[in-house]
């Protein structure tokens, strides 16, 4: 992906065929918080930044929850849709986020997924859906997964390890090391066996607790009060 540079703030982005895949970071103190009133004035930004008609945004409850865009804010972790200049986005201070495009029915997803969406299969029910509703192929949908904490650094407790170690999804590799489990490796196996093509998952492969190069929010090390990031996709 390559950087760029919009009134001082840094951001990820990707462009291909029609769809744009932007990840924010927390450069210039950049936070996306929708609960605080710079969250929302930074999402009107984004909206004059890349002249989109809406940002699309929900309620996030770590649930397997998807919603086809409809204008409205829900309670759920995934949106979909086929229209034109409306972004879809999710919130994160370390849990993944996830941006899909099937670059042949032009159909667009995001996904919040932390360790209990990812136990949901949130990432892999979104593929489902897409498929079922708009039509798109596992095999021609492109992925990028953002930053989030990483396998380095997201450590569990016993309780949590025994629900990853019981799910058979998991059962031929290893997610776990020395109790830190690595959700990406979780959502990518996820991916793949729902046929999508390991050459079209792309990761910034960027851990919000430890990376040193990129200014980051991380929840796990700095709490509840602090910023988020924003990451979103949007059709041309």
């Amino acid at each position: 992906m390559e950087k760029i540079y919009i009134d001082n703030y840094k951001l990820f982005k990707a462009s291909i065929n029609k769809a744009e895949f932007i990840f924010s970071t927390a450069s210039g103190n950049l936070n996306f918080n929708k609960n605080l009133s710079q969250g929302m004035e930074n999402l009107f930004k984004v909206k004059e930044w890349f002249n989109l008609r809406e940002i699309g945004f929900l309620n996030q409850t770590h649930s397997d929850t998807i919603y086809n865009y409809d204008g409205e804010v829900h309670d759920g972790d995934a949106l979909i849709t086929d229209k034109k200049n409306i972004a879809l986005s999710v919130f994160t201070a370390d849990c993944v986020p996830i941006l899909l495009y099937d670059k042949v029915h032009s159909v667009i997803a995001a996904v919040h997924s932390g360790w209990k969406g990812t136990l949901l299969d949130i990432c892999g029910k979104t593929v489902d859906k897409m498929r079922e509703e708009y039509g798109a192929q596992a095999k021609d949908i492109i992925v990028y997964i953002g930053p989030h904490n990483k396998g380095c650094c997201y450590e569990i407790g016993e309780d949590v390890a025994e629900k990853f170690e019981k799910n058979l999804s998991y059962e031929k590799i290893t997610v776990i090391n020395n109790g830190k489990l690595d959700l990406e490796k979780c959502i990518i196996n996820s991916l793949i066996e729902k046929g999508v093509q390991e050459a079209n998952i792309n990761t910034l492969n960027i851990c919000t607790y430890c990376n040193k190069e990129e200014k980051l929010y991380s929840y796990r090390k700095n709490g509840e009060s602090n910023g988020r990031l924003l990451s979103f996709v949007f059709l041309h």
